[in-house]
């Protein structure tokens, strides 16, 4: 039976952690020389000037600094696309894809196991997410990747990840989540063998927790439950192959050690982990369906307000109740652009065609709504007090429009017939 890890709690908060009694230094962060050797290394998350609010920094102290490392070379992986291809002559129409399948992924580790399905923005100009789906059977063991594109965010599907960072092990399963920050080295296990996830690589601002306005001080997503790891250092001798996305490709380097040799670290620059299902949902008690702003767990903020480069939106298991009211989501074009994916159960408003591990895509003005059957089904069914159980859907949600791969495009798992499940809705006006 293998031991729990341990974690520490809160978002964003100053944590402090050692691997060795006495390992971190006292009353400054840089002495001449650290306590036991250690080499302090500082990584930054935003820039030295940034609001204190928002700034985010973590000072490591490790056994050998990231800069003992060999030469980089080109890395070769086509599949994992940065930014939108403003070439790709897309319909204002909505896709949907069927769950990817599994069958060719067992001897594929989590980097080479990546794939794009649509991205906007641009990595350079620190605009934008890529939204990916990650299919993958082997684990990287002497081998680790750090993404100085953007921070990643991960919602596992099928199969546990563990992810091994520079401050140390997070477990995440299906229902929980996962964000490591930009230029974090980390490596990921797959204790279940092949498993199945999405991923967000956001170019853009930091994600944080939503501000809650008139909700108040509690509600949504609270600091507490999440969860970052406690120091942990690898103590087997030996090299590490170090894969570097930088400015959308890909480079790798020789290292005589493992970069996972961080002893002792503080700071508010941490991956966490988030049990979804710690998520408080707000409601409505009366009537009317409430804007999904209000599932929102975390948000990327634009240089505009209120309107985000990235909101992690999710739908988790909750209470119907309101009167005299269509409880799925009312047919809607939006503003912003929808990437959708269903981790497990049914989502009420496509309760046939969508299925865990599949994804749709709705941007820009495109309308798009609930199906044939959840419409007649809705409009009819008896409105007592409903439970919609065993579901977790989530959201990338984004200000520029998503623009798919021609993988994407090309894929056999494209569901070509998808408008057809609009078809059904007839003129019932009544005169």
């Amino acid at each position: 039976m293998t031991t729990p890890l341990a974690y520490q709690t809160g978002f964003g908060n100053e944590y402090a952690t050692e691997a060795v009694p006495g390992a971190l230094p006292q009353g400054r962060n840089s002495p001449q020389r650290a306590p036991l050797d250690l080499y302090p290394e500082l990584i930054s998350g935003t820039a030295f000037t940034a609001p204190r609010h928002e700034n985010r920094r973590t000072w490591l102290y490790r056994r050998q600094p990231s800069v003992v490392a060999g030469r980089y070379q080109p890395y070769s992986q086509s599949s994992w696309q940065t930014g939108g291809d403003r070439s790709v002559a897309l319909p204002p129409e909505p896709l949907r894809w069927h769950p990817m399948p599994m069958d060719a992924a067992e001897q594929v580790d989590f980097i080479d196991g990546m794939q794009t399905l649509a991205a906007n923005g641009d990595a350079e100009a620190q605009t934008g997410i890529g939204a990916l789906v990650y299919i993958a059977g082997r684990s990287m063991e002497r081998r680790a990747l750090v993404n100085s594109d953007g921070e990643m965010l991960f919602v596992p599907q099928q199969g546990r990840i563990v992810l091994t960072t520079e401050m140390g092990v997070l477990e995440v399963k299906p229902g929980e989540i996962a964000l490591v920050p930009r230029g974090v080295v980390f490596k990921v296990g797959l204790p279940d063998g092949v498993s199945r996830g999405y991923a967000c690589e956001n170019y853009g601002a930091q994600f944080r927790l939503p501000e809650l306005g008139p909700i108040g001080s509690n509600g949504l997503a609270n600091a507490r439950d999440f969860q970052a790891p406690v120091a942990a250092y690898e103590k087997e001798e030996g090299g590490y192959e170090l894969v570097k996305k930088a400015g959308g490709r890909f480079w790798r380097a020789p290292t005589s050690h493992s970069p996972f040799n961080v002893v002792a670290w503080h700071g508010n620059l941490a991956p966490v982990k988030y049990d979804t299902a710690h998520f408080m949902t707000i409601g409505s008690i009366s009537f009317d369906h409430p804007d999904p702003s209000i599932f929102t767990v975390l948000t990327s903020p634009s240089d505009t307000p209120g309107t985000a480069n990235c909101d992690f939106v999710i739908f988790p298991p909750r209470w119907l109740v309101m009167e005299d009211t269509f409880r799925p989501p009312w047919y809607h074009r939006n503003l912003m652009s929808e990437f959708m994916g269903l981790v497990y159960g049914e989502y009420d408003a496509k309760p046939g065609g969508f299925k865990p591990g599949g994804a749709s895509l709705h941007n820009c003005m495109v309308p798009h709504g609930p199906d044939e059957e959840a419409f007649d089904k809705a409009s009819n069914a008896d409105l007592k007090p409903q439970k919609l159980d065993n579901t977790l859907a989530f959201m990338f949600e984004s200000r520029y429009r998503f623009l798919p791969t021609a993988w994407a495009l090309s894929s056999n798992s494209l569901d070509q017939d998808y408008a057809d499940c609009w078809a059904g809705l007839k003129d019932q006006f009544r005169k």
